[in-house]
């Protein structure tokens, strides 16, 4: 028996409905990922900055 419009519809609803969640699933771990990798780049940053400046103050007391 072929399907009737109605039937269609809701399983073209429900493909939009999963494809919607996958990509809002994806959007969250990408966002985590990012946070992630901001605070690890931030901390690197911080132990730069506390090297540089153990450096100039070595080299300013020569």
């Amino acid at each position: 028996m072929a399907e009737s419009p109605s039937d269609r519809i809701e399983q073209a609803l429900a493909r939009i409905e999963a494809a919607a969640a996958a990509r809002a699933y994806a959007t969250a771990r990408l966002a985590t990922r990012h946070a992630k990798l901001r605070a690890r780049i931030g901390d690197a940053v911080t132990s730069l900055d506390a090297l540089i400046a153990r450096e100039s103050a070595s080299v300013e007391a020569d």
